[in-house]
Order: structure tokens, then sequence, then C-alpha cells
């Protein structure tokens, strides 16, 4: 079956036929996803029924994959093993998440704009989300494209950014929520990083923002004036213009672009209802921007 690339907005996400997951890729296969992420940012690959082997493998096409995503939860009481963020509703008996459940509440970031792992010093490169159980009545992934929110910006905002640098910590998007009492060896894990507010697209070379939920500060700036400033930015980046909604189907698999995107899941009655969603992450190349001295 050939390669069918199908846009699915004017400028961000496409669905791709013609790729069977389950099995190794060719050379021309792994080039195809790439020049579709280069474009499109979102690759929709319906009809994926795959194992977490097989998701494993697949994932290693495209960088060294990102570990610890679950690092707030106790190797004992992991559900998949510790390369996937587990994004369900799931516990490791397999029962849904009792409402004050530490792990369900700390997952609620989710629903937050965000860049995948923008609080480590080298962030995400690809996020690949698996869709095994999936829910109808809620639960869509919504993705922003941050290529386009860019170039919408005039030119003085443009020459106002270029050389920004944030901070981000998952205390910033935590503290969103209430979460505000950390002990002291989760306040070194989260120490903020820094991170280039625009950076440019190595594949596409068109420039993006780099915004996320994690952002608390703009170094050298007054931090209300910064999150002022950055909530303005994010309003702006989220418009329905730049915006691909994904509703989801059973064994979608969903590669999106963390350098060029923002993405959140909105809500679903996770009480009640079974969401089994298993992602796996590569990391990008290198640290955007230099980093404070310890």
């Amino acid at each position: 079956m050939p390669i069918e690339i199908t846009p699915l907005t004017s400028h961000i996400g496409a669905r791709l036929t013609g790729i069977d997951t389950r099995r190794p890729l060719t050379p021309a296969e792994v080039e195809a996803i790439d020049e579709g992420m280069n474009r499109y940012a979102v690759l929709v690959l319906p009809g994926q029924d795959i194992t977490d082997e097989q998701q494993l493998a697949f994932t290693r096409n495209f960088g060294r994959l990102e570990e610890g995503a679950n690092s707030t939860v106790r190797n004992s009481e992991l559900r998949l093993a510790p390369a996937f963020a587990d994004v369900s509703n799931l516990d490791k008996s397999g029962e849904k998440l009792a409402r004050d459940n530490k792990r369900r509440m700390a997952s609620l970031g989710n629903r937050l704009w965000h860049s995948d792992a923008s609080f480590r010093v080298v962030p995400a490169k690809y996020s690949i989300l698996s869709g095994r159980i999936v829910t109808t009545a809620g639960g869509n992934t919504e993705f922003a494209d941050m290529r386009a929110a860019y170039d919408a910006h005039d030119a003085a905002t443009k020459a106002e950014i270029e050389d920004l640098i944030c901070e981000h910590s998952l205390i910033y998007s935590r503290g969103q929520l209430g979460f505000t009492e950390f002990l002291p060896d989760e306040r070194v894990a989260m120490r903020p990083v820094r991170h280039r507010l625009v950076r440019t697209h190595p594949g596409s070379g068109r420039k993006s923002l780099f915004l996320s939920a994690h952002i608390g500060t703009i170094v050298d700036w007054p931090q209300p004036e910064a999150m002022a400033f950055i909530r303005d930015l994010i309003e702006h980046a989220t418009q329905p213009q730049f915006v691909y909604a994904h509703r989801w189907t059973q064994h979608d698999l969903v590669i999106w672009d963390n350098r060029a995107t923002m993405h959140r899941v909105r809500r679903f009655d996770d009480l009640n209802i079974v969401r089994d969603m298993r992602r796996t992450t590569t990391r990008s190349d290198g640290p955007t921007a230099a980093q404070e001295a310890a």
C-alpha cells in the first residue's frame, strides 16, 4: 500500500496511511514520517493495533527515548515500563484511579497547554501516543501550531521575543493546579531549566514559539510582568485558527513534534470511563539555551 498523507487543517495535522507500525520500518518510511512531521507537526496513523514492544521499536526510529516520565510514581506502582508515560486513568491492577489518587491529580496538568518535557534541559522531540482504549465523550487532544502563531505576530513583537529566555519547571505548572508543597528533594529534581522562547525548527527552518504551562518566568523580568506576557502569548497561540482537535478512535497512533506544537487533553469522565493511552517520547538533540550555574 502506498504512503498517503492527507492534511487535516490548512496548517497543522495530517492523516498518514500506508505504514504498518507493527513491523520494522524501512528507511523510506522513516523519511516519509519525518518529512510529514516537518510539514504538518502532527500525524495521525489510524488502525495501529500495536503492543508496547512494537511501540517502543517504532519510537526508536526517531531518536533517543525519553524515560522517567512517571518520576512521581514509585517503580513498584508503575503499570507500564519506565519508557512509557502512562496517561491512562488506571492503576497497576487495572482499576480506575480514585478521585484523590496522587497520580490522577498530577495528570490533571495534561489539561493545561504544554510541551512535553520542557522542564528538562534537553526537551522532547516527538511524542507518540497510542490509543488502546479511547473515549468519544470528551478526551479530545488539541494541538496548537507554534509556527503559525509565531508567523502571525507583528514585527515589533517578533523583535521583542527573539532573544528572551524562559524558565520551565514542573513546580510552575503544578502550582497552577494548587500543588504548592514540595519536599526538598522534589525541589532539587524540579529545579527550573532555561529555554529560548523562539526556536528555529531544524527540519523545516521555520521559527516557532516555545510555550508551555511549565514556564514560570522570563529571565531578567519581574515575575508578574513575565507571567502576564506569557499568558498573552499563550492566548494568542491557542486561537482556533491555530488549533487541530483530534477526536480519538481506537488504535489511533498520533505523533506530534514538541518543537513546533503545544497540546492539551480535554476533560472527560475519568472516574467512570476507562481511557488507556500510552505515550513514548524521543529527546531533542540538545539544550535550547545555556543553563544557570548551579
